[in-house]
């Protein structure tokens, strides 16, 4: 029921307005009135009527003043003006303005009935297509979230120019200006879950995080099972540090009141061009690697690893050196849950873990470097690869002429290692996207299909589904349902005679307004246009 509010200083006029029109069996709750505008607009922004019906002269406040203010704070109340003058400067101020009506006193109840009547009709049409654009940017949220992933991935590689990254932010209305940027990398795992699992604590953790990403310093980036990274920016390097330092603060606060969780956080060196945020990210990157190094919860500073901070010093020679320091379980969780792109950071801060002499002595070296290679080829041998895809150290890998050369070779089978693994998981999820290919193949019809309702169905994690389901796919879920979805209406387009509204229900689809809505911002024409088009072809 749509809600009107009456301005009007004539207390007989306001009276028989009020009084003289069934405004309830008309389909109206009449919520409201004011003699003056200054009355009256706090009492609107509090009910927030659908119709303001308001004198043009009036004490204290007109009701054209009081309309700018209406469209200013309420532009979408709709605001019929009454007036018993016909100068024509009213009427073209009260159009700038955006009134709906101006109409001439004196007004019967039956007429102005019949233009509030008139005026509903647009107001419910309005109210229609801002619900059909609300559910379609419901629905098209993953293909955001994607969007967004990708610009974290052009920021931080350096791939796109900074005229570039400024108009892909542009249209994702993402606001990149600032004169000092730094990259904090975080990752909270449950103890308790599988990789791909999440417990409530994780869940309502990133809640909590999520709503701190309205601060205009900070932007959050979902890496996928990789966790978070923050984008801090200031426009000076002293304000983005203590900002930086007093988030990340509440971030600890809220971590520390969960029990069974474990955090990591890597923060990077800070600079001031958008085109530096790759070396940010490295130095995050380094920082963060760390995290397969020690059993702690920490939020390590990239600087503070440098300056030695957190490396123990430890002196190494071959007779007193404790073989369990080179401890096998840091490279198997690297080999589990590392990434591709972290491998280089992993290395050099497992080497710089060992201490400053570690790697010195040409037989250390190639005791780590042979244990190395054993624990690297069981792992793939657990993959169901024969070990021989791992080359073996040998004197042509040169790893014994330097610890540089160790450090490359090391990198190199990590690599390979990585490679197969994705293989492997790449094997496993085609099975699953094949799954979910097969589910959608006989349910595009039910309206409630989602993203949420297949990884419940699979037993995996939103997030998760939709990131295995894009690598395999090349495509997010959302829109690869969209597609299929329009693909069998246009179908039925070109070989039936059902209506359009009979074509939404069978391909998912229960309101056709919202059919027709996204047929055309998908295909770029209406459901009767590509019929009648697919008809004219027929012909030729």
């Amino acid at each position: 029921m749509l809600k009107v509010f009456l301005v009007e200083d004539e207390f007989v006029v306001r009276e028989g307005i009020k009084n003289n029109i069934d405004w309830k069996s008309h389909g109206y709750e009449f919520c409201g009135e004011a003699s003056d505008g200054e009355l009256a607009f706090p009492m609107i922004q509090k009910l927030k009527p659908d119709i303001v019906i308001t004198d043009i002269r009036m004490p204290f406040m007109d009701g054209l003043v009081l309309s700018k203010l209406i469209k200013k704070e309420l532009p979408w109340i709709e605001i019929i003006i009454l007036s018993g003058y016909s100068e024509f400067e009213y009427a073209k101020e009260g159009i700038k303005i955006g009134i709906a009506q101006y109409l001439l006193k004196p007004i019967n109840g039956e007429d102005l009935i019949k233009e509030v009547d008139s005026l509903a009709v647009k107001i419910e049409e309005k109210h229609k297509e801002r619900e059909i654009k609300e559910k379609y940017m419901r629905e098209m949220k993953e293909n955001f979230l994607k969007e967004r992933k990708d610009l974290f991935q052009y920021l931080v590689t350096g791939s796109k120019s900074p005229a570039e990254l400024l108009e892909i932010s542009g249209r994702l209305d993402i606001d990149l200006s600032a004169i000092w940027y730094s990259i904090v990398l975080l990752k909270v795992q449950s103890m308790k879950h599988a990789r791909d699992e999440y417990s409530n604590s994780i869940i309502e953790i990133e809640q909590k995080i999520e709503m701190l990403d309205s601060k205009k310093d900070l932007l959050i980036f979902d890496r996928n099972l990789e966790g978070k990274a923050f984008l801090f920016k200031a426009d000076s390097k002293e304000d983005m540090i203590d900002f930086q330092e007093k988030y990340l603060y509440q971030i600890k606060e809220i971590l520390d009141d969960y029990e069974n969780i474990r955090y990591f956080g890597g923060i990077g060196e800070p600079v001031n061009r958008l085109r530096e945020l790759p070396f940010s990210f490295e130095s995050a990157s380094h920082a963060f690697a760390h995290r397969y190094l020690v059993k702690d919860s920490l939020i390590l500073n990239y600087k503070e690893i440098k300056q030695g901070i957190y490396q123990e010093e430890i002196k190494f020679d071959i007779g007193s050196m404790d073989i369990k320091q080179i401890d096998r379980s840091k490279i198997r969780e690297f080999l589990k849950f590392g990434d591709k792109e972290e491998t280089i950071y992993f290395v050099e801060e497992f080497f710089k873990d060992l201490g400053n002499n570690a790697m010195k002595s040409n037989m250390l070296r190639q005791y780590i470097i042979m244990d190395s290679y054993f624990c690297i080829a069981e792992f793939v041998e657990g993959l169901s690869f024969a070990k021989e895809e791992i080359d073996p150290p040998d004197s042509n890998s040169g790893f014994l002429q330097s610890e540089e050369n160790a450090m490359d070779y090391l990198i190199r089978i990590v690599h390979k290692a990585l490679e197969l693994r994705e293989k492997a998981a790449s094997n496993r999820y085609g099975d699953v996207v094949d799954e979910v290919i097969r589910y959608i193949e006989d349910n595009y019809a039910d309206e409630e299909l989602s993203l949420n309702v297949l990884a419940s169905h699979i037993n995996f994690s939103p997030n998760h589904l939709s990131m295995v389901f894009s690598q395999q796919a090349g495509q997010t879920f959302t829109r690869y349902l969209t597609n299929y979805r329009m693909n069998k209406a246009k179908e039925l387009l070109r070989c039936t005679s059902k209506r359009s509204s009979v074509i939404s229900m069978e391909v998912g689809y229960k309101d056709p307004h919202y059919f027709s809505y996204l047929f055309k911002k998908t295909q770029g024409m209406t459901p009767t246009q590509y019929r009648g088009a697919k008809a004219g072809e027929g012909e030729e």
